[in-house]
């Protein structure tokens, strides 16, 4: 399959990009930099200069692949409707190249867009007033190109996609323990997030593009929960640094942004049950606790 992919020289993107090619697809990415293109290059895809939006450069990437991976995301996180439109005309630019072909479309959203406080499984609706809200409507997007002769699918990632090279919010945890001499965490800390190795990620992204029915919502989670508490413990432990239960308030003064703290505070376990029952999933690589005891979040050079 030759597959379209945006995104392909980003965190998760390189792994998934290899993992295709490994599988003997053929992929092309889009790249908006000599930098980006040059890392699709190593990899051994093919560069497509251009940016989300440039959208006759999507719109050619498109058409000319078997298959599309959208995993491109970003702008200006202070004005989420900017967010919204960017992500849902790409999406939408995307789907119109494949209406009728019965190719693979997977785009890609988070489960944090499930409701809290439960755990939340595929079949579940997103919340609208969820802390990531804002993916939905690219979600919507996508998956209505299944009634279009798309075969549309969704990967909703867990909030931690861990690994070689994170750059997420873990490293953003230990970077504020570092910076305030305490690994802190919110109330009890029992609020659970799911967690994903980047690797079982690329399988999953594969598996997505080569079997997923057209109108499947799937899981990305190699842990359903793993509490906040556990990991402000772990990054204690490796930086011999004491832990803390803060207050919403003061959280959001520890760590110097109220989004940040509220999304450190959030209880969005998810289930993966199905999404491994229905691809064969089989998430292999390490935890993310074990990731933190034995990966190179406390080994790489600091910023």
């Amino acid at each position: 399959m030759h597959v379209f992919v945006t995104g392909g020289s980003g965190l998760t993107g390189p792994a998934v990009v290899s993992e295709l090619i490994a599988a003997d697809h053929t992929v092309t990415g889009l790249a908006r930099s000599d930098a980006a293109a040059s890392r699709l290059e190593r990899l051994g895809a093919r560069p497509h200069r251009g940016s989300l939006e440039v959208l006759d450069r999507l719109r050619a990437g498109a058409a000319r692949a078997d298959g599309v991976l959208h995993m491109a995301f970003g702008g200006d996180f202070a004005d989420p409707e900017d967010l919204i439109r960017r992500d849902r005309t790409a999406i939408e630019t995307l789907g119109q190249a494949l209406v009728g072909s019965g190719k693979p479309f997977v785009s890609t959203s988070g489960t944090l867009v499930m409701p809290a406080g439960r755990v939340s499984t595929e079949q579940d609706v997103p919340d609208p007033g969820s802390i990531a809200g804002f993916r939905i409507p690219g979600e919507q997007a996508c998956l209505g190109f299944a009634e279009q002769g798309v075969r549309a699918s969704v990967v909703r990632l867990a909030p931690t996609v861990h690994g070689p090279g994170d750059y997420g919010f873990v490293p953003m945890l230990i970077a504020t323990a570092r910076k305030t001499g305490v690994s802190a965490f919110v109330g009890d800390g029992g609020n659970r997030w799911p967690a994903i190795h980047r690797f079982d990620a690329a399988v999953l992204f594969r598996l997505a593009l080569e079997e997923a029915p057209a109108g499947s919502a799937l899981h990305g989670a190699g842990e359903d929960g793993v509490t906040l508490r556990s990991i402000a413990e772990k990054i204690g432990e490796m930086l011999d640094l004491p832990t803390l239960s803060l207050t919403p308030d003061k959280a959001a003064e520890h760590f110097e942004n109220p989004f940040m703290a509220a999304v450190f505070g959030t209880d969005a376990p998810v289930s993966s049950d199905r999404t491994r029952t229905l691809l064969g999933w089989s998430p292999a690589h390490p935890t993310l606790l074990e990731d933190l005891r034995d990966g190179d979040y406390f080994t790489r050079p600091t910023a």
